[in-house]
């Protein structure tokens, strides 16, 4: 069996996965986010999700603060769980573009105006950037000793 944890990566997408990673976690926020889904039968009959591995999942986000219990029988999105709104919306263009040749099921719009919606890359000083223009770079939160194991290893 798989663990839940990397404990050997020093990297913040190794955390979130420790958070929302399982199968049916991201799915159980998307009905939760986007289809005002809060009770328990409800996700259940949306996802048809066995009922054990859906409590493990609702018990998990409410420990890790994604989502708290409003009453015995609602679950809600906490600010936590909101947040993550972007990354399923840019995980839903990811798959319209490479995991299906069907037309999109699910479109994104402006509640305010009805425009359409899209994630992208932004800089601060130049706006909408292609992703293959962004790089990464260590950050303040990578301690000195990861980078000083990791400099004899390049190849």
């Amino acid at each position: 069996m798989l663990g839940k944890t990397y404990d050997t990566q020093v990297c913040s997408i190794a955390r979130s996965l420790e958070l929302v990673g399982e199968r049916w976690s991201l799915l159980i926020v998307r009905d939760a986010l986007f289809a005002g889904v809060t009770r328990f039968a409800d996700f259940q009959h949306n996802l048809g999700i066995a009922s054990n591995v859906l409590a493990s999942r609702l018990e998990s986000f409410v420990a890790s603060g994604v989502m708290e219990r409003a009453d015995d029988a609602d679950y809600v999105l906490t600010e936590k769980g909101r947040a993550l709104a972007v990354a399923l919306m840019a995980l839903t263009e990811w798959g319209d573009a490479w995991a299906t040749d069907a037309e999109p099921p699910i479109l994104y719009a402006h509640a305010g105006c009805g425009g359409a919606v899209h994630v992208g890359a932004a800089c601060d000083l130049h706006g909408p950037v292609p992703a293959d223009d962004v790089v990464a770079r260590v950050g303040p939160g990578m301690p000195a000793e990861y980078l000083a194991d990791r400099r004899g290893r390049r190849g």
